[in-house]
């Protein structure tokens, strides 16, 4: 009888130490990302086919800076990993005033065509697709948007992001110009 005891009070020790210990607080990784489109590609081989998935994923920081990754292997987990990867070595930085872009934008990629246009405070993010998911994680709140054209998604976000990049850099409204060169106005005139 002693012995079975000692069986029962040792396997509770062991389950007390089987217990798992709280997981470390993974930290919140620098770039949100969207994966736009998971493909199933195939390449002829001489023995058949050979078969892979393609993974189209779309990072960004929503702070003005969004990339896109193309990326190829045996399976999605990879595919999407070497996407990502491909997207933070090409991150874009885009010009934002005030939660819109800075002026409106017509870009053409191979049959891809895309409008962006400045929306005032409160529209929102007016756009369809894969471009409405490249300017949420470029950080764009107000903007309408329309493609033209093409249905393919890789296209159409590499046209957005050529859009993006082809803002210019605008650091005053044209308001706070107009304000800017009236007090130059009035502080020579004061001067003399």
């Amino acid at each position: 009888m002693p012995n079975k005891d000692f069986k029962e009070k040792d396997n509770k020790d062991n389950k007390d130490s089987r217990r798992r210990r709280p997981r470390p607080q993974r930290e919140k990784p620098e770039f949100d990302q969207s994966i736009v489109e998971i493909a199933r590609v195939t390449r002829v081989m001489a023995g058949g086919k050979r078969m892979s998935f393609r993974a189209c994923v779309v990072i960004g920081d929503r702070k003005g800076r969004v990339g896109l990754g193309l990326a190829k292997a045996k399976d999605v987990p990879m595919a999407v990993q070497k996407a990502v990867r491909q997207a933070e070595k090409a991150l874009l930085k885009i010009n934002l005033r005030d939660g819109t872009i800075t002026h409106q934008v017509y870009v053409k990629y191979g049959a891809a065509r895309i409008m962006l246009k400045p929306a005032p405070q409160g529209t929102g993010i007016i756009s369809g697709g894969a471009v409405r998911t490249v300017l949420e994680l470029a950080g764009v709140e107000n903007v309408v948007s329309k493609i033209f054209g093409s249905n393919n998604k890789v296209n159409n976000i590499r046209a957005a992001l050529l859009a993006l990049s082809k803002l210019k850099k605008n650091k005053y409204s044209k308001k706070d110009a107009k304000i800017e060169k009236k007090e130059e106005v009035v502080a020579h005139i004061t001067e003399e």
